[in-house]
Formats: structure tokens, C-alpha cells, sequence
């Protein structure tokens, strides 16, 4: 009996080893999606795992303090697993959660907010009002833009995404999220390109010419733009090329062209050049219409970016005397939904084009008391307060890194009396809002749901200044 015991003992305290299978109930879902438990006292990710699910898991990386594993087996099924339609699901990558009922998506996502700020603040997470996530009533083929990665197959002109931890290029010929038209344009474009045998740019011998097929609908106006990403300038049979894709996208109004020959993620280059139609489409959002350029951010679900943006007009709560600074601005979408409401709205944005846009933007919709300048936050607001212009009411909406420090540095100098952060990442927004310490108190947390059968989700926070 002793023997027994003492083994006993010894397998418990066995190090787990890549490869070795262990059971797990998984307690919630990751930033990435993925299903998170506990196995001695190491936390465990596994892709496809769902909360409330016990399975036998695959170790597949061990580290200190966490364990990678795969699903071997599902032992218990979540009431929320359902079939995933798509067909590449397991391969692309791009949706994370198609096994999961969409209420339940919801309802996660809202979690995945709350366990942010969990780790990230030291606020309480029982006062803190964490809102039900809004989601969509159509949650497929929401996505006004498409960016596929172009390659060969056979001699095939294939377009797609590559493939979870691999550089292996899955073609995606009918995305279940992309609106039909960008689906329909780029199966188009592959096509032209194949019988033209225009070359295809190889990723690894680094040789060849197309890169990434770029398209993008307005969805209120129809209008669809195709952006070719080359390696170089010159494009064989190019005025044929314009022909056939005019030809046979009479829809495509606008064609463009830009230059990426570095070894580099990062799909755009610096240099965008016009070849053919006009060199913006419009979207119309509400009652704005807006002038997009091929390297312009705008929102990719313009369905929900209209909850999204009505959420933050309502946490800026503006009454006519306010100083709106939209920082981060893009072509300027969301300081001029709340410009009318606004005594004066500036904004910034370290894209020259998307300034541009947002200049005209605002001058068509007859805002003159908007102003917008080329550069970082951080560096002009500092020169607009010495200059005596002080914001009341500042909008951030960074990317996934979230705010530089210098800004937020900034913010806690200028004090506006209320900050709106707009977030797609739970994780960083929760460290910006520790980072501005007790400056500022959280009234709210909105989730917003732009990217169903994604992990990803926004968040609209009101931060208002401690009167203390």
C-alpha cells in the first residue's frame, strides 16, 4: 500500500511533457479565442476547446508557466457548440469562433472585457458596469473589405489567407464573412490575372509581381474599389488589364495600384498610384457620406459601426460648447458624427491620405469649424495647448497596440474633462486605463460586437475627470 501511495505521489508531481494527454474543463474563453482551463496550476490554452467543456487535451507546448494543448477528445459537450458552415474553418484562421452559437459569442465577449480589466486594474470588478455586448441581427458577410494574399496552386492563381502557424495559403473563394460583392470581385480579378499570366509574387523565393488583391464596397452606395499591391511599378499588359477588369466589373469604379517590395507583414506600401476610374469610392454612414482612398482606415462592418459610433456620441454627451479632439482620426468618421453637436472638432492621424479625406469629408458635409493636421497626438496636441486651444472632450480610437504613452502622458497633463476610448483590444484598453491612474473614473464599459465569429470585440469606455 505504501508503494502504491508513494507512486501515486510521484505521478502527481510528474512534469507534463509535449505530447502527453491530460484532462481539463475548461473555465472561459482567451483574447484569442481559444478555451482556457487549469492543470497544476499552469494555465492552459487550447484552440476550439469551449467554456464548461471537459476534454482530453494533447500537450503541445509546455513552458513555466503555461501549457498549449490541442483537443484529442471532447468528453463533455458545451450546449453552445454548434457545426461550423464554413468549409476552411479549421484552416484559415480568420474566424475563431463559428463553433460557437452566436448569443453565446455575445455573451463571452462581454467576459473577455471583464477578465482585462481583471488582470490589468485594480478597479472592482462588482461596480464596474460592464454592459451586454451589442451584436448583430445578420452576423455573415459583414466585412466592406477584403486584403488576400495572391499565390500559385498548380499554376492556379489562387487568393486567401495563410493557414494557422504556417505559411501554407488557403484559398478562400467563398469567405462567410466578406460581403458578397468583395467576394465576387476578387474571384474576378484572380481570373484575369490567370489568363493574362500576369506573375504572381512567390513568398519565399521573393520573385514575382502581384502580391495582395484589395477590395472594398461601399456598402449604402455600391461602389467597389480594387487595389493591385505589387512588388514594382511596372505591371506587364497593364492597360489590358484595366480593360478586363472595368470589362468585366462594370461595378469597380475605382482601381488603384500600390508598391510593397519590402520583406515586410505589412500589406500597403508608401507609394499608391491611380489606374483607372476615380481614385475614391463614397460610403454613406447615417446621414454622412464619406470619400475613402486606398490606404484610408474606415470601419470594416459598417452595420455595426453606426451602433458603435451612436454609443459614442451618447458617452461624449456634447451640449453645443464643447472642444471635441478626435485623435487617431482616419478620414475623421467619428468626430464628424458627433461635429454637430460639437463647439469645434480637431483631429490627427499620421496618414497624409487619410487627412486628406477627413478635410474633405468635413468640407462636404459643411463642418468649418473642424481642423485636421498630418502627425502623432502626442507631438501637436501638446502645441495646440500651448497655443491656448485646450480640448473639453477627447475621442481616442488607436489601433490594437492602443495608445502611445507620450499621449497618454499628455492626457493626464491636459486633463479634458471627459475621455471616450474606443477599443479593439480589451487587453491594451484595460492597460491605458490603469495607466491613466486616478485621474480618471470608469463610468461604463459598452461592448460592441463588429466582428462576429471572431474572438476579436470593441468596447466604448466613458472615462470622466475625478473632480477630487
Amino acid at each position: 500500500m505504501e508503494r502504491l501511495i508513494v507512486k501515486h505521489k510521484q505521478q502527481e508531481g510528474a512534469v507534463l511533457e509535449v505530447g502527453q494527454d491530460f484532462p481539463i474543463t475548461i473555465k472561459r474563453l482567451g483574447i484569442n479565442g481559444e478555451g482556457v482551463g487549469f492543470f497544476k496550476r499552469k494555465v492552459v490554452f487550447i484552440p476550439g476547446a469551449l467554456p464548461g467543456e471537459e476534454v482530453v487535451a494533447k500537450a503541445t507546448k509546455v513552458l513555466p508557466s503555461i501549457i498549449e494543448a490541442k483537443i484529442k477528445k471532447i468528453r463533455k459537450k458545451s450546449p453552445d457548440r454548434v457545426a461550423p458552415p464554413c468549409p476552411v474553418f479549421d484552416q484559415c484562421g480568420g474566424c475563431q469562433l463559428q463553433h460557437l452559437d452566436y448569443q453565446a459569442q455575445l455573451r463571452e465577449k462581454r467576459d473577455i472585457v471583464l477578465q482585462a480589466f481583471e488582470r490589468y486594474t485594480k478597479l472592482p470588478l462588482e461596480t464596474l458596469d460592464v454592459r451586454s455586448t451589442i451584436g448583430m441581427e445578420e452576423p455573415w458577410n459583414y466585412r466592406n473589405k477584403s486584403q488576400l494574399q495572391v499565390g500559385l496552386e498548380k499554376q492556379k492563381v489562387i487568393a486567401g489567407l495563410y493557414g494557422m502557424n504556417s505559411h501554407e495559403l488557403i484559398d478562400i473563394s467563398d469567405c462567410m464573412v466578406q460581403h458578397k460583392s468583395t467576394n465576387h470581385v476578387t474571384q474576378v480579378v484572380k481570373t484575369i490575372l490567370q489568363d493574362l499570366q500576369i506573375p504572381i509574387y512567390h513568398e519565399r523565393t521573393r520573385k514575382g509581381l502581384i502580391r495582395t488583391i484589395v477590395t472594398r464596397v461601399g456598402v449604402k452606395t455600391g461602389e467597389l474599389q480594387v487595389v493591385l499591391i505589387t512588388t514594382k511599378k511596372d505591371i506587364p499588359r497593364r492597360e489590358l488589364l484595366i480593360k478586363e477588369i472595368q470589362k468585366q466589373l462594370p461595378e469597380v469604379k475605382s482601381i488603384m495600384q500600390n508598391i510593397n517590395g519590402e520583406k515586410t507583414s505589412l500589406i500597403f506600401g508608401t507609394d499608391t498610384l491611380h489606374m483607372a476610374g476615380k481614385e475614391t469610392i463614397q460610403e454613406v454612414l447615417g446621414d454622412l457620406s464619406f470619400e475613402l482612398s486606398a490606404r484610408a482606415f474606415f470601419q470594416l462592418n459598417p452595420i455595426q459601426t453606426v451602433k458603435l459610433y451612436d454609443e459614442v456620441k451618447k458617452a461624449a454627451d456634447l451640449n453645443g460648447t464643447e472642444k471635441v479632439l478626435d485623435a487617431y482620426c482616419g478620414v475623421g468618421t467619428i468626430g464628424l458624427w458627433l461635429a454637430k453637436e460639437a463647439k469645434e472638432l480637431r483631429g490627427m492621424d499620421v496618414i497624409p491620405e487619410s487627412i486628406v479625406d477627413a478635410k474633405k469629408n468635413a468640407e462636404q458635409h459643411g463642418f468649418s469649424h473642424a481642423k485636421y493636421e498630418v502627425g502623432k497626438a502626442e507631438q501637436i496636441l501638446p502645441k495646440w495647448v500651448k497655443a491656448g486651444w485646450k480640448p473639453d472632450v477627447v475621442v481616442v480610437d488607436p489601433p490594437r497596440t492602443g495608445c502611445d504613452q507620450g499621449l497618454l502622458d499628455t492626457l493626464k497633463k491636459t486633463k479634458p474633462k471627459k475621455i471616450v476610448y474606443v477599443s479593439c483590444n480589451p487587453s491594451t484598453l484595460a492597460k491605458d486605463v490603469a495607466a491613466l491612474g486616478k485621474l480618471y473614473n470608469v463610468s461604463y464599459l459598452q461592448p460592441v460586437d463588429m466582428f462576429p465569429h471572431t474572438s476579436h470585440v470593441e468596447a466604448v469606455v466613458q472615462l470622466i475627470l475625478n473632480s477630487k
